[in-house]
């Protein structure tokens, strides 16, 4: 089961979040059998967003991570709600490129460099928020962090891993968010960056298995801390035969009606979780009639 811890400096200095997202990159995975690579990039979006989904505040609020940065595995979505609970997808899930020279995966290579991240939250609003960066690497965290000082002014730090075993299935996966609060003072700062430099990699710590409690106590050693909130996030879909129904309506009757194929059907593909939903004529014509 995957977790998620957030904690809070006794001093409201420094606010930490740690996730095991193992078995939600395990799922997503299972269902879209991506290449290596393309479960590395997949998965860290993954994670990312469920992080970043805990800060929201309301039950029925959303976050979504969209990544286009121009490379072969195309654009990259994460979307989570606030319990950290995500779904996601690659537009291009099979991607075969070199590995890098010093053997990892070449994350950047697949989603490509030269593009943004962008980042939309759902809050019931008329209009949903949506930040943008250019992003400054295409290995996903580093995006993530220069998000944060660049969009919201907020000095973070995101350190996020997937480890992919041989026969493509993920073995460990996890993040952390470090974030400096308001009036942080320069000591402060200079601890998290000696505890920052100190860590190793999140797969490593978690292969070695580490519990996201004590990656948490190596990001905050020397500080007094609260444990704030827990969670046991999954990869869950929203999709459903009705939302499909809805996204269909949305369409002009003659735009539906001419939707069927040879059959007379019309087959619709969830990008989250590959279920098929299937209309016939006479569903179609139920759906243009209620339009």
């Amino acid at each position: 089961m995957s977790k998620a811890i957030r904690c809070l400096t006794k001093d409201a200095s420094v606010m930490a979040m740690v996730v095991d997202s193992t078995d939600i990159v395990a799922r997503a995975e299972q269902i879209h059998q991506p290449s290596a690579v393309v479960t590395a990039a997949l998965g860290r979006l993954l994670t990312a967003a469920s992080m970043m989904g805990i800060f929201l505040k309301g039950k029925d609020d959303s976050l979504t991570l969209k990544l286009s940065g121009g490379g072969p595995a195309g654009t990259v979505m994460a979307v989570s709600d606030s319990r950290g609970n995500v779904r996601g997808y690659a537009a291009n899930p099979v991607v075969e490129i070199p590995l890098k020279p010093n053997g990892k995966l070449d994350v950047s290579g697949a989603v490509g460099q030269e593009g943004m991240l962008y980042v939309m939250r759902d809050t019931g609003g008329e209009e949903p928020y949506i930040g943008c960066t250019p992003l400054v690497s295409g290995e996903i965290a580093e995006d993530v962090t220069s998000y944060y000082a660049v969009s919201e002014q907020v000095p973070t730090v995101c350190a996020l891993g997937v480890l992919v075993n041989p026969d493509l299935t993920v073995r460990a996966a996890g993040g952390l968010l470090l974030q400096l609060l308001p009036f942080c003072p320069e000591e402060v700062v200079d601890r998290v960056e000696k505890n920052v430099a100190a860590l190793d990699p999140m797969t490593v710590m978690l292969d070695g298995g580490l519990t996201p409690e004590e990656i948490c106590a190596r990001a905050l050693d020397g500080f007094e801390y609260d444990l704030l909130d827990e969670y046991a996030p999954v990869y869950r879909c929203r999709c459903s035969r009705e939302r499909v129904a809805r996204a269909l309506a949305a369409m002009t009757p003659e735009e539906l009606l001419g939707l069927p194929d040879e059959e007379g059907k019309v087959e619709v593909t969830c990008q989250f979780c590959d279920k098929k939903y299937v209309f016939t004529p006479d569903d179609l014509k139920r759906i243009a009639a209620s339009a």
